[in-house]
This record gives C-alpha cells, structure tokens and sequence, in this order.
C-alpha cells in the first residue's frame, strides 16, 4: 500500500472513530446513540483492516473481521434489545450536563489527550503511533459519558466506548495486540454486556425505571 494513501485512510479511520464518540455526547435518543456506537464499531474495524493491510497481516485481518462482528454487530444487538425491553425509556432527558457543554468538554479532552500523549507518540514517531492520541481521547470521552448520564444504557454506552477507545490505542501502538488477547478480551466485554443488560432488567422491574438518580433517591 502506498505510504500516502495508508495515512490518509488512517486518518480517516480515526477520524470517524473520534466523531462518533462525540455524536454520543450530542444526541439523547438512546437508539441514535446505539447506532452511533454501530458505526464506531465499523471505523475500529476499518482501522485495523488499515493498519492489516499495511502490514501484509493475515492475523489482523482476521481481528478486523472480528472487530466489526463484534463491535458493530453483536454489541449493537444486544443494546438494542435492552432498549427495546425498556419501555418509554427512549431518551436521555436529564444529563447532568447540558449538550453544548458536553461538546465543549470533549474538545477539551481531544486536547487533553493530544497533550498526554505527546511523550508516548516521541518514542517512536510513526503514522500509526500518531493516531494514537484520538483513541485516549475516546477513552476520555467514554468515561465522560460515564459519569454524566443518568440511564444505565447510556453508561453502558460510555463504558463501550471507552473499551474501543483502549481496543484503538493497542493497535496503533503495538500494530497488533495479538489474536488470542484479543479474542480474551472481547469475550470479557460480552460478558460485562450480558450482565449489565440483566442488572438494568431487574432494575426495571423491581423500580419501574433505569435513572440511577431516581434510585439514588428511593435508597435515601
């Protein structure tokens, strides 16, 4: 592959793997924002099908291949059928932060991360290593989400992106974390997922309703 073509496609790979994480700050409707997290799951996919290509790698394209199953399917599907069990629990009515200030808060964090992550992209200076920085500023963003909504989908969301955000920066800083780790670490994030997805059920049906700060309040 081309070495101009392989940055740009790179960049634009991370590019989108940076947008979507935004996209989530900026809309409430809970089915915008799983299929906003399908979507990241699609350019983390085209991320490593990138760098495979790049490297001449069988084993990462296979991983991109798993990515995209994985991420933009399987994820995707079983949010959305806790979404579907929940009702009139369509949006995300009540962040603790307002939309233009969550915005103004990822700009911030992008920056942060750029900065953090200057002594990492010096060790050893590469188109890969460069991109580095927008995967810790989707972990950034992720746990941002994480800590400002209110519905368990929605934290459910953040915690998903921050692992794709940690999933992009092994691959931009190793080209390639190793099948067998990775296969290890996708089947723990499934199972965090099928479990969360069973404790918001419960939480459904014994409390009416996921707002953890309303459950904040019936424990008080």
């Amino acid at each position: 592959m081309n070495e101009a073509f392989y940055v740009q496609l790179l960049n634009l790979a991370a590019g989108a793997l940076l947008l979507t994480a935004v996209l989530v700050l900026w809309r409430r409707e809970l089915s915008v924002i799983i299929r906003v997290f399908a979507l990241q799951g699609i350019a983390l996919s085209g991320l490593v099908a990138v760098l495979a290509a790049h490297e001449e790698s069988i084993e990462l394209g296979a991983l991109a291949l798993g990515v995209l199953v994985l991420r933009a399917g399987v994820l995707p599907a079983f949010l959305r059928r806790a979404l579907a069990a929940a009702g009139a629990e369509r949006r995300e009515t009540r962040p603790l932060v307002n939309v233009a200030a969550s915005l103004l808060a990822a700009a911030v964090l992008t920056l942060l991360a750029m900065a953090v992550s200057q002594p990492l992209v010096a060790l050893a200076p590469s188109p890969a290593t460069q991109a580095a920085p927008i995967g810790i500023a989707v972990v950034l963003i992720g746990f941002f989400v994480l800590v400002t909504r209110r519905r368990a989908l929605s934290q459910l969301v953040g915690f998903l992106l921050m692992d794709n955000g940690i999933t992009a920066v092994g691959f931009l800083t190793t080209a390639g974390i190793g099948l067998v780790v990775e296969v290890g670490v996708a089947l723990d994030v499934l199972l965090v997922v099928l479990v969360l997805q069973i404790l918001t059920g419960r939480m459904r049906q014994v409390f009416g309703g996921t707002d953890l700060d309303e459950l904040r309040e019936l424990h008080d």
